[in-house]
């Protein structure tokens, strides 16, 4: 919980500094992305996973994301289980505040997702376990023209009513397609 009020705090001080007084003309962009994700589960498993991105600016300091993630399958070896992956859906906020003309914009995000981990035992059967993620973290956009942009990002994602795992670490790098 107090990790999930800092990233809130952090999002906020964001804004506030984003959003001064005078008004913000919105500019709305859609995007398409993909990234790289690297997901650690506690010490153990560790997946390599791509999410499909849409998403939207709406002026300079602020957009949203729908994401759909899937990862590869992890040896897992351990506790009968055999091997593990797991599949993700959601939204992601994020709040950004650019650097002047340097083209570097550091982000705060906060979003949600619907998991499902599976995984299948040595016995030949299987397991998919089900739960929200509460996710929010930090990092960079470079935007290296008009259109396009490249991101690395860190998260952290607290699970509910997943059973095994109840927390995810996230590093994610992409690149961005913005139509204008």
């Amino acid at each position: 919980m107090q990790k999930l009020i800092t990233g809130l705090a952090i999002i906020s001080g964001f804004a506030a500094v984003a959003f001064r007084a005078e008004a913000i003309e919105n500019d709305y962009k859609p995007y398409l992305g993909l990234d790289y994700a690297y997901n650690v589960i506690s010490a153990n498993p560790h997946y390599n996973s791509f999410r499909a991105i849409l998403g939207s600016v709406y002026n300079p300091y602020f957009g949203t994301e729908v994401f759909y993630q899937y990862s590869g399958r992890d040896k897992l070896n351990k506790d009968d289980v055999r091997t593990t992956s797991f599949n993700a859906y959601g939204l992601d906020m994020q709040a950004g505040l650019p650097l002047g003309n340097s083209g570097i914009v550091p982000l705060a995000t906060l979003g949600i997702g619907q998991y499902t981990i599976k995984h299948k035992f040595t016995d030949g059967g299987h397991n998919d376990d089900h739960g929200w993620g509460y996710r929010f973290g930090g990092g960079l956009r470079y935007d290296i023209d008009d259109n396009w942009s490249a991101t690395a990002i860190a998260r952290y994602i607290k699970t509910d009513k997943i059973a095994v795992y109840k927390h995810l670490d996230e590093y994610t790098i992409g690149l961005r397609y913005t139509f204008r």
